[in-house]
C-alpha cells in the first residue's frame, strides 16, 4: 500500500484541508507524529517545502501530492512553491486544475511526475484523452472527484454515477484513478470502501488510490483488502494516527501481496 503525503497549498502556504471548505482552510501547524517522545512542531505553519521534507524525513513517505488550490480555482498557479516541492527528490503528483495539453505541458515542465485531472475542473472527457495521448497515461491520473458520494462536475459533463465516470477516464486513457470525496478531507470519517471496492471493478488495470478521511492504519488495511493501491493522507500524518512503522507496515503490506500473486500456481486456462 503505497502512502502518498497530501499538501494544499494556498497563497503560498500549505494549508489544513477540511470538509472541502476552501475559504475557511488555515495553515498547517506542526504535527503529533509518534516518536514514543513529545516533540515540537518540526516547520513554521505554512511552510509547504519544510512540511514535505518532514514527510520524505520522518515519515518515510516516498511520494508527494500537490494540490494548487489557487490554480483549481482558477487564480495566478503557484509555480515557483510546487517547483520547489519537486526540488525535494521525490515523485510529485500535481493538482492543479490542470485541463488542457498546455497546463499538463506546464505541470511537466516544473518536474512533476504524475499530472492529475480533476473532474471538478475538467471540461470534457475528450479533453481528458488529448492529455492521455499527449503525455502517456502513466503519466496522468484522474480524480473522480465527489462530494457526500455524488460526482463533482463541471458544466457540460453529464451526472453519472461515480463508477461510470471512473470508467470513462479509463477508456480516455488514464493510467491512475483517485477516489475522493471532498466532504470527508480532514474529517476522519473513513472512507467510501464500498465505492473503492465498486471503482475498482470498473478499472482491473489502473493504479487505484483513495483519499478523504483515512482515519489511521486499519483503513490502509481496508483499502488494500478492497484492492486499493495506495493512499492520499495528510490530516492522520499531521495529527499522529500514522505514524512511520505504520506507513512501513503499509509498504510491507503490498510487498506480501505481490508475492503471494507471483507465488500463487495459475488456475487452469491461465497458459504456461
Amino acid at each position: 500500500m503505497r502512502v502518498i503525503g497530501v499538501l494544499d497549498l494556498l497563497a503560498g502556504r500549505a494549508v489544513h484541508a477540511r470538509a472541502g471548505r476552501r475559504d475557511r482552510y488555515e495553515p498547517v501547524r506542526g504535527t503529533g507524529l509518534r516518536t514514543g517522545t513529545a516533540t515540537r512542531p518540526p516547520y513554521a505553519p505554512g511552510d509547504a517545502v519544510a512540511l514535505g521534507r518532514w514527510y520524505m524525513r520522518e515519515v518515510g513517505l516516498t511520494e508527494l501530492y500537490a494540490a494548487d488550490l489557487d490554480a483549481i480555482a482558477n487564480r495566478p498557479p503557484q509555480d515557483a512553491l510546487v517547483a520547489s516541492l519537486a526540488a525535494l527528490g521525490v515523485p510529485l503528483w500535481l493538482d492543479a486544475g490542470i485541463a488542457s495539453v498546455r497546463a499538463a505541458r506546464r505541470a511537466l515542465e516544473l518536474a512533476a511526475a504524475v499530472v492529475v485531472v480533476g473532474l471538478e475542473t475538467m471540461p470534457s472527457y475528450d479533453a481528458l484523452a488529448e492529455i492521455c495521448a499527449w503525455a502517456g497515461g502513466d503519466r496522468v491520473a484522474f480524480s473522480l472527484d465527489l462530494r457526500d458520494g455524488e460526482p463533482v462536475v463541471a458544466p457540460g459533463i453529464p451526472s453519472e454515477p461515480a463508477y461510470i465516470v471512473a470508467a470513462r477516464a479509463a477508456a480516455a486513457g488514464a493510467g491512475a484513478v483517485i477516489v475522493i470525496d471532498l466532504a470527508r478531507v480532514g474529517t476522519g470519517t473513513g472512507l467510501d470502501l464500498a465505492l473503492v471496492a465498486r471503482v475498482r471493478k470498473e478499472v482491473p488495470g489502473l493504479t487505484l488510490l483513495a483519499g478523504g478521511g483515512v482515519r489511521g492504519a486499519e483503513d490502509l488495511a481496508r483499502l488494500a483488502d478492497e484492492g486499493c493501491d495506495g493512499a492520499l493522507v495528510a490530516t492522520a500524518l499531521h495529527d499522529g494516527r500514522l505514524g512511520t512503522e505504520d506507513v512501513a507496515a503499509a509498504h510491507r503490506l503490498t510487498h506480501k501481496r505481490q508475492l503471494a500473486s507471483a507465488q500463487r500456481p495459475p488456475r487452469s486456462g491461465d497458459g504456461f
